[in-house]
């Protein structure tokens, strides 16, 4: 059977997975209010059913006015919890797990594309990228803040029952904004120490929840503002984030790739995720690109697609030999709520193939 070590079961902690396969996280902007309604709770649903061991929510902003970059995303404080706690009641019911994705954008917030155009960004440096400003600096008592918001916002999903959380350190947001040099121009200790806003963060999480309950770290190395983006140039660099990642709280690592089978450093095969695995001694997944039509299944006997073999034997290899542990798959699970079953079950034929057009629905 193809990719049979993505359906084998996982335990990390007190974290019970049937399979090894995420849902990744994918904004969706269908939350009016920031209020998750039945429809976003019955679209993971069918993840779930589709044979998604843990789904990753959509991004949720915290409780800090500027957290969210656009109106319809779905918040997680509030008169939203009541909506995450409808959703998570669903999953459950399904047999997945999920963790909430807490998320602040930082500069990359668009007020004009919000509910609150008064309400300005603000970021290490008041950077988007470099040359482009966009909002405001954020000072210390602001800082405090948000990490607080974070900690509530932790302590809010083990009260409703999520199995865990992950927190957005990636892509340019705003974790990932005090990580890179052209976002993080401060000459204060957040900027001499520039990883010491994201430790705070996860150990203000900690403290408000429990030492068993995990706690995910999706970061990356490309940022939107700049996909060639380089945060670590060998393992030697990226050794000390991880591990005070893991020391901080980090119980599990997201590695965000743009293509999953592509070496991060030269000499090995290992992507960003395997060198993490590797360097961290953590459970780690791997994401970027799995199962997209024109990535993954590439070749076509007329209508019927059928799997590029070579990148399924890779992955295959890659879980079997712990080199990794979880596979986050996105727009694929977009494209066809049952896409983990019928991989599961070899019916690449009956795979609906992602389109943009879906993202236009909560199918």
């Amino acid at each position: 059977m193809p990719l049979s070590s993505l359906f084998s079961p996982l335990t990390i902690g007190r974290l019970k997975l049937e399979s090894r396969l995420v849902m990744a996280p994918m904004t969706r902007r269908m939350s009016p209010g920031g209020m998750p309604g039945t429809e976003v709770a019955d679209y993971y649903r069918r993840r779930a059913e589709g044979g998604v061991a843990l789904i990753i929510s959509e991004g949720t902003g915290i409780a800090d006015p500027a957290a969210l970059a656009e109106a319809g995303v779905p918040e997680f404080h509030g008169a939203a919890l009541s909506g995450w706690a409808e959703v998570l009641h669903r999953v459950h019911a399904a047999g997945g797990r999920m963790f909430p994705q807490l998320w602040h954008v930082g500069s990359a917030r668009k007020p004009d594309q919000t509910g609150t155009p008064h309400v300005p960004a603000v970021s290490p440096s008041g950077l988007f990228a470099p040359g482009k400003p966009n909002g405001e600096t954020l000072d210390d008592a602001r800082i405090a803040a948000i990490i607080a918001a974070y900690g509530d916002a932790a302590a809010d999903a083990l009260r409703l029952g999520f199995d865990g959380i992950e927190l957005h350190a990636a892509h340019g947001y705003l974790i990932d904004q005090f990580f890179w040099v052209p976002t993080n121009q401060r000459k204060d200790v957040w900027g001499r120490e520039p990883w010491r806003f994201a430790q705070e963060v996860i150990r203000e999480c900690r403290r408000r929840t429990s030492p068993q309950f995990p706690i995910c770290l999706r970061f990356s190395q490309w940022k939107q503002q700049d996909y060639a983006a380089r945060l670590f140039d060998a393992p030697a660099a990226l050794e000390p984030f991880v591990a005070a990642m893991a020391d901080a709280g980090t119980d599990i690592f997201h590695c965000s790739t743009r293509r999953f089978w592509e070496p991060e450093f030269e000499g090995s095969r290992m992507n960003l995720a395997g060198w993490t695995r590797k360097l961290s001694g953590k459970p780690v997944i791997t994401v970027g690109s799995v199962g997209l039509d024109e990535d993954f299944l590439i070749t076509r006997v007329g209508d019927d697609p059928i799997p590029d073999s070579a990148r399924l034997d890779l992955l295959d290899d890659m879980l079997a030999s712990g080199e990794i542990d979880l596979v986050a798959v996105g727009r694929a699970l977009i494209g066809d709520a049952q896409w983990g079953n019928r991989m599961r079950d070899g019916h690449f034929d009956r795979i609906t193939p992602f389109t943009r057009e879906a993202l236009t629905r909560l199918d």
